[in-house]
């Protein structure tokens, strides 16, 4: 079982940079990949990111490309999304989350445990 909770959420400007963060609780966590995902009101849950167990392999969305980075500290059991030149169209509920495997990929199916999601919107 792997409890996911985001945060790091808040409102700013177009070409601001925010950093998120997802605390992970349970023993399964240094051996899951994590992903991001976001969705935007009346849109469907989408890929943003994600990042294998060790850390090692990453993999973003071509929208995001450029400007975010996901990263983790098994650590800390944490995982980051870090977001620079933000973008009104970034406004989104963004979700962390765990996959049952050591890699994993964009599919929401992959992905076994959900955080509660923390908001992020960007004005222009």
């Amino acid at each position: 079982q792997v409890q996911l909770v985001e945060s790091g959420g808040g409102l700013m400007q177009a070409g601001g940079s925010l950093r998120l963060s997802c605390a992970a609780s349970g023993r399964t966590f240094s051996s899951s990949a994590m992903g991001w995902f976001r969705q935007a009101p009346g849109k469907e849950r989408e890929f943003v990111a994600a990042i294998n167990w060790t850390g090692t392999s990453t993999s973003v969305a071509d929208s995001v490309k450029g400007r975010f980075t996901i990263s983790r500290d098994n650590a800390k059991n944490t995982v980051y999304l870090q977001m620079n030149s933000l973008k009104p169209e970034d406004t989104a509920v963004y979700y962390c989350a765990a996959a049952r495997s050591k890699y994993s990929g964009s599919y929401v199916s992959e992905y076994d445990y959900w955080g509660q999601g923390t908001q992020v919107t960007v004005s222009s």
